[in-house]
């Protein structure tokens, strides 16, 4: 298994770099997924007025879906702590409703999730305050886009993190959007025909 651990303007200490192996490293471990690689990243929020300033970013990247975790904590071990619980979570929920199904007999075409899956936040674009502020700072990126089934779809919205999630429906062929709704429940957006 493969742990890269980076940090965003702060250094990474042997500590730490220990402490992401030990925590990190034993809760991806139980899944024995192959391939899996996963990138943490530590950071601190620089904006004095939030209470939880460390950040632990873990993406674990297996049989080409990605699982993402965001936490965060008083201090960056209370976080990378956090992270672990988390991802173990998160990962459980992948091996049950992903590479478990495969094993009961389900196609690989049915359950193939997205290969490459991007940052779908990033695909926002700035609102017109933000453009002023911001001097048209304008991210782009861009995604695979793998059809799948709206169960599939709803996996993998719970799997990266996101509140939504953009996929080819492989029943009609065409691009379709899930989403949380604020009030519980999940939602989709679908073109007319």
């Amino acid at each position: 298994m493969d742990i890269t651990v980076t940090g965003r303007k702060t250094t990474v200490t042997d500590a730490l770099r220990t402490r992401v192996d030990e925590k990190i490293g034993a809760a991806i471990k139980v899944f024995d997924i192959e391939p899996m690689t996963v990138d943490v990243v530590l950071r601190y929020e620089k904006n004095p007025s939030i209470p939880n300033p460390a950040v632990v970013e873990v993406t674990v990247r297996a049989r080409g879906s990605v699982v993402r975790v965001a936490e965060h904590g008083e201090d960056m071990y209370a976080a990378i702590d956090t992270a672990a619980d988390k991802i173990a979570r998160q990962l459980r929920k992948f091996k049950t409703k992903v590479v478990d199904r495969r094993q009961r007999g389900a196609s690989a075409a049915e359950v193939a999730p997205a290969e490459r899956v991007g940052d779908l936040a990033d695909l926002i674009e700035p609102s017109e305050e933000e453009l002023e502020e911001e001097d048209l700072l304008v991210r782009e990126k861009v995604i695979d886009i793998t059809p799948m089934t709206e169960e599939q779809a709803l996996v993998q919205t719970d799997l990266i993190g996101h509140d939504f999630y953009v996929f080819k429906n492989a029943s009609t062929g065409l691009i379709n959007v899930v989403y949380h709704r604020k009030d519980g429940g999940y939602g989709i957006i679908k073109p007319k025909e």
